[in-house]
């Protein structure tokens, strides 16, 4: 089996101790083998002394070297995994980095939808507010953004829509208004308001058609009324002409009123003289409440007429006889 580990001290300096060893004996033996005494045995030990630290040196040199080696080859096997581990590392920066990229994009999409929809409920509701000013003016600063210049146009056609059905609906609102008036034959005020809708709505067909529906309204009124003045000639109904003909008056021409002048005036002389009577009889039975009360009919109705001047020169009298009466 194959092993990682450095070779001990001994496996690899065996050699260098077996030196040693060796020389040690050799040169003990050599020193001590000579038998002189004096300065030659002292130089002799000198010597061997000598020899053994140098031994003692380069044994110690060898055991540095070891362990430097050692170090080294140690140094070396872990400089190795650290480079395969850099190298690990560096794939998988990578790998997260291309993961990160993706999930940035990944996230521009999503805001991108989330600020999509918002912008879409901010124009919805000033769109619902009927605010249409202001939801076209945030559509202009949606367009100015490149991104979203389609969902403008969108923005845009849908605001146009509901604009224009807003729009048709405030109008269905006042032409119903306007026709409750011309129903109940109040004319000026439907005039007024015709006038004001269609400066309002220029370009509403249906504005300028109640134009026409009040002059056909009018006009069909004006038969009716006209019908119904024939109808109180022919039956003689006084009071019923008399009422007809003050509500014509604003309906004839100049020509149509002289047409009617004779027909006219033979209603209010029948409708005097029968005033007259009714005075004349509640005189008579001294009733002078009742006379004071025909008296102002007749000078109410009738201001112009010689009748009318009489009972005004006395309307003093027939007011403190009321007066006395009651």
């Amino acid at each position: 089996m194959h092993s990682d580990q450095p070779p001990s001290f001994l496996a690899g300096f065996k050699w260098h101790i077996l030196l040693v060893a060796v020389v040690v004996p050799v040169v003990s033996f050599i020193v001590l083998g000579d038998n002189g005494t004096g300065v030659g045995g002292v130089s002799s030990a000198l010597l061997y002394c000598g020899a053994a630290i140098l031994l003692g040196a380069i044994l110690y040199t060898l055991v540095r070297i070891s362990t430097l080696t050692d170090a080294v080859k140690g140094n070396s096997v872990k400089l190795d995994g650290l480079t395969k581990t850099l190298s690990s590392i560096t794939d998988e920066l990578a790998e997260i980095s291309q993961t990160t990229r993706l999930s940035e994009s990944a996230k521009a999409i999503a805001f991108r939808d989330t600020e999509r929809s918002s912008l879409q409920e901010a124009v919805a509701l000033k769109l619902q507010r009927q605010e249409f000013e202001a939801a076209y003016e945030l559509i202009d600063d949606i367009a100015e953004r490149r991104e979203y210049r389609d969902l403008a146009e969108r923005l845009r056609t849908q605001a146009q829509q509901l604009q224009g059905a807003a729009r048709e609906d405030r109008i269905r609102q006042f032409v119903l208004q306007i026709e409750g008036l011309l129903a109940d034959h109040h004319w000026s005020k439907a005039s007024l308001q015709i006038e004001g809708l269609i400066k309002a709505f220029p370009n509403s067909n249906a504005a300028r058609a109640l134009r026409e529906k009040l002059f056909v309204a009018k006009g069909k009124h004006k038969k009716t009324l006209l019908s119904a003045w024939d109808d109180s000639a022919r039956e003689q109904d006084t009071d019923r002409g008399l009422e007809i003909l003050k509500e014509l008056d604003i309906y004839l021409t100049p020509n149509e009123a002289l047409a009617l002048q004779e027909a006219a005036k033979d209603i209010f002389k029948n409708k005097l003289h029968n005033l007259g009577v009714q005075f004349s009889l509640a005189v008579s039975d001294r009733n002078w409440d009742d006379a004071l009360k025909v008296g102002q009919h007749i000078i109410e109705g009738f201001p112009n007429s010689r009748m009318s001047g009489e009972i005004r020169e006395k309307l003093s009298v027939l007011k403190q006889n009321a007066a006395v009466q009651l």
